[in-house]
């Protein structure tokens, strides 16, 4: 089979013979750039020790949630250790995908995605359009492991480590969510279960806690980063949370209520610009 895209991969790009530099149209401007710089801020990120969350010693559990609750607040993100996913498990799953993108160009484009709910999509940039006038330094591939699960046949061994992976990184996951509720002074299920995340393929905390953008070091070597999006079920509707995030004037609800494929569609139909499809559901506050 022919590889029919007309894009090139960033892959391909990288190693043409004659490449100086980065080519403009993979140049974005910096106005979305909002975070602190690194060096204004505390050098050591915060850290959620995942054996304590799980302890059955109350101590022990609360501080695990305080430390939680302040990464969510003032970060919006945080690292987690002692989860107990084996390190080799992650090397192997890191190598296979290596061996993915090393694979030749029409093997890959074979999972050219041709709509938004496509199962499994390979693509460059950022979005399975050609709409981006702009093109982000990325090659991908996504999947969707949940509640069915999808992956390519090859390379020898792909499914079953990325099958093993995610189950593994799912259990993690509703810890976390578990422990997110609780440090919002919520029900410990209450966001797994409005959202319905176990049919899933944050709006919810009301801006208490922060949705930060996810950036990269362009640098001259590879890299390969495996993300795992926990997401709502395609036909949750999503919106800030009761009480204690909504408190009628004093804390009103700042995002408009929508369905999840909805928001899903809107993102990934339109060119990235920043955090632009979360902002187009924020609610305009009457001025004071």
């Amino acid at each position: 089979m022919a590889c029919e895209n007309k894009m090139k991969s960033v892959k391909v790009v990288a190693e043409l013979p004659n490449l100086k530099a980065v080519p403009s149209n993979y140049s974005v401007d910096h106005h979305h750039n909002s975070s602190p710089a690194i060096d204004s801020i505390d050098d050591s990120l915060p850290v959620v020790d995942f054996s304590l969350l799980s302890s059955e010693d109350p101590h022990q559990h609360s501080k695990a949630i305080q430390d939680l609750g302040r990464a969510c607040e003032q970060w919006g993100f945080f690292m987690v250790v002692n989860h107990g996913i084996a390190e080799s498990l992650m090397k192997e799953l890191i190598g296979v995908a290596n061996e993915f993108f090393l694979m030749p160009e029409e093997d890959k484009w074979r999972y050219k995605g041709q709509q938004v709910f496509d199962p499994i999509k390979y693509g460059t940039s950022f979005n399975y359009t050609s709409k981006e006038t702009t093109f982000y330094w990325r090659d991908y591939l996504k999947l969707s492991v949940h509640p069915d699960f999808h992956s390519p046949h090859q390379p020898k061994n792909f499914r079953e480590l990325i099958w093993e992976y995610c189950e593994k990184c799912r259990k993690v996951t509703k810890m976390l969510l578990s422990g997110i509720s609780e440090s919002l002074g919520l029900e410990e299920e209450l966001m797994r279960k409005s959202l319905d995340l176990d049919s899933g393929f944050e709006i919810f905390t009301n801006g208490k806690y922060k949705s930060v953008l996810h950036r990269a070091v362009v640098k001259k070597v590879p890299r390969i980063s495996i993300g795992i999006a926990n997401c709502p079920a395609m036909n949750a509707t999503v919106r800030p949370a009761a009480s204690p995030l909504i408190q009628n004037e004093r804390l009103p609800p700042l995002y408009l209520p929508m369905k999840y494929s909805e928001y899903v569609e809107k993102q990934q139909t339109k060119p990235l610009d920043g955090k632009s499809s979360l902002d187009q559901i924020k609610i305009k506050l009457k001025q004071t």
